[in-house]
């Protein structure tokens, strides 16, 4: 038999052998695997919807605009330039506020022709095209507004009727962070409504409304004050970013120039967000994958020393034994992370926002090979960090010490002998439980840390979601996104957490099954027992939170915010009873946890276990 398969049958056998710690070795990696791949693919599922809408429209490559009649004709020029394909306007846009439904709101308007436009054509999503006296409004903003065709709305004074809803590519759907003419612009609001106080004719946040040329002329008294917009459609579109960086603005006269990748970006900025969230969330739950797997290899490890002592015996080298003990993992995680690339990809585009501002919606993003690639290394990565050493150390141990598997004898801490000979029953076995494993205690802690740290993130983005309306520029709509996307972290965080918890109990029960039966023989009662194995894991579980809820969670949120690019100040951080509460909630959950656990092993038969 060859060497590849002999270590391939072995490995399978055993992984056949356990299948609940098999599962929960797969669960672990797959929680994190998930996670990545929604993060990777996220941002690619959003894009869909604008790249239908560009097909729809016949979507502009670059919109340049120029903020004064006198700037037209540097619009003209550009229209002739090498690489344009073809254009549609120039077309005047006008400053104004709407007026609908008693709320009002800065606008652009764009004066467009009744006749089809080969460039930009927005596609009406109901009701008609311009014509005299009607606006046609932005299908976002007009969702945002709650205007419907046929609503009146007046536009600085004057008295218009809504006689369609549409969607472009030009734009980003309100609230995006673009605008067509950049002149008087200011985005990323706070409120859909004009905030009080702006410097005149600063437009905040603005919708897009089209109405006809003439009726856009008429909402000014200067006609040299209108601003122009024009639509480019260029001879190679990917290289709209390069055709822009080959015509920067040099001077005032010189026209704003958009690529179309630029506006994706903005129609696509909830999904980046939710992108950079997912990817903190993977990475906080591969750590925390990284801890679960090092108890559940630890566990294993020690109940297969007579096993690694067989396999030496009848010849195995100790790189085949190092080898069989790592294949076991490697399989689990290629295939916990072809799960989580299935899962996270088909998942992605629920968690993209169906935005009224484009047609249609986001598929099944295509998996790519650096994606796969990029979640597969992770997988394989954590599963090796955290079986590594243990198997190298298996594999190093001596074949007669393997064979004979005599228990390990416990560490003797003076100090610790000492204080804990005062302490109750249960309080002087788990200190001295918890001391056998002192690896094991920082895993535990560490992961409790985590889970913590985590959810003091939540609570800081969820209370800015709730008291900051239109956050960031965010609407209704982007804001449960967003909330939905901090439910799935949250949820798949707490699991694994919980399944750490579990899996640091069952193994310490297991690795003190003989102590544990010793004491019982010497007088202590399977409550007291069960009652110290519970409590070698609140201890840790009381240090992790507290170490999550202060420095932990504060660092994880400014990194977050680093990250992103943020304004922190901003932020509402947790009261000191909201961390008190996280605190308690955290210690109790991990007591109830690991109290079935605890008491299954401490009303094992005293001479069985002996």
């Amino acid at each position: 038999m060859g060497r590849v398969l002999l270590v391939g049958r072995l490995a399978v056998r055993d992984l056949r052998r356990r299948p609940t710690e098999t599962a929960l070795l797969l669960l672990a990696i797959m929680a994190a695997t998930t996670t990545l791949t929604l993060g990777l693919v996220l941002r690619d599922a959003a894009g869909d919807p604008y790249v239908s809408t560009r097909e729809a429209t016949s979507g502009p490559d670059v919109v340049a605009g120029v903020g004064r009649l006198a700037q037209l004709p540097g619009l003209e020029d550009l229209a002739r330039g090498d690489g344009v394909a073809g254009h549609s306007g120039p077309y005047p846009v006008a400053p104004a506020k709407l007026e609908a439904s008693g709320r009002v709101s800065d606008v652009q308007a764009v004066g467009r022709d009744a006749a089809t436009a080969s460039v930009d054509q927005p596609e009406v999503t109901q009701g008609s095209w311009v014509g005299d006296g009607g606006v046609v409004v932005e299908a976002a903003f007009a969702t945002a507004l709650g205007v419907r065709v046929g609503d009146p709305v007046t536009l600085d004074g004057r008295s218009f009727r809504v006689v369609g809803v549409a969607v472009t590519a030009a734009m980003a759907p309100y609230p995006g962070t673009s605008c067509l003419v950049a002149v008087g612009c200011m985005s990323g609001a706070v409120s859909g409504d004009i905030a009080a106080g702006l410097p005149p004719g600063l437009l905040h946040n603005p919708g897009l409304v089209w109405l006809t040329q003439a009726d856009v002329r008429s909402l000014t008294s200067d006609p040299g004050s209108l601003s122009y917009v024009m639509n480019l459609k260029l001879t190679h579109p990917d290289e709209a970013r390069a055709f822009v960086g080959a015509n920067p603005p040099a001077g005032r006269d010189a026209p704003r120039l958009t690529a179309w990748q630029d506006i994706l970006e903005d129609a696509t900025e909830v999904a980046g967000d939710s992108q950079i969230l997912l990817l903190i969330g993977a990475w906080l739950l591969g750590l925390l994958a990284v801890a679960t797997l090092s108890v559940l290899v630890g566990g294993r490890m020690a109940d297969q020393t007579r096993r690694v002592g067989l396999l030496k015996a009848v010849g195995g080298t100790p790189s085949l034994v190092a080898a069989v003990l790592l294949a076991e993992y490697v399989l689990v995680a290629v295939v916990a992370a072809a799960a989580g690339l299935a899962v996270g990809s088909v998942t992605a585009p629920s968690l993209t926002e169906s935005s009224a501002g484009l047609v249609g919606g986001a598929g099944t993003p295509s998996m790519t090979v650096s994606t796969a690639g990029v979640v597969t290394a992770v997988a394989l990565a954590v599963a090796v960090v955290a079986t590594v050493v243990p198997a190298v150390r298996a594999a190093r141990s001596s074949t007669v010490k393997a064979l004979a598997d005599s228990p390990r004898p416990p560490r003797r801490v003076g100090w610790l002998i000492a204080i804990s000979a005062r302490l109750p029953v249960p309080l002087l076995l788990a200190l001295r439980v918890a001391a056998r494993r002192p690896r094991r205690v920082v895993l535990a802690v560490a992961g409790v840390a985590i889970t913590v740290s985590g959810i003091y993130v939540v609570l800081v983005l969820n209370a800015f979601l709730s008291t900051q309306p239109l956050a960031g520029g965010y609407d209704a709509a982007q804001v449960e996104l967003l909330r939905q996307v901090l439910l799935v972290w949250m949820v798949i965080l707490l699991c694994l957490a919980a399944v750490n918890a579990v899996v640091i109990t069952w193994a310490t029960v297991l690795d003190n099954r003989r102590s544990s039966a010793l004491a019982r023989a010497l007088g202590a009662t399977p409550g007291e027992v069960s009652t110290a194995l519970a409590a070698a894991q609140v201890l840790p579980a009381l240090a992790g939170a507290l170490l999550g809820a202060f420095p932990g969670g504060f660092a994880l949120f400014a990194a977050l915010n680093a990250i992103t690019g943020g304004d922190g100040d901003r932020a509402t951080l947790p009261s000191l009873w909201q961390l008190l509460t996280v605190v308690l909630a955290t210690v109790l959950v991990v007591a109830a946890l690991t109290a079935v656990p605890a008491r299954l092993g401490g009303r094992r038969p005293v001479t069985e276990a002996l």
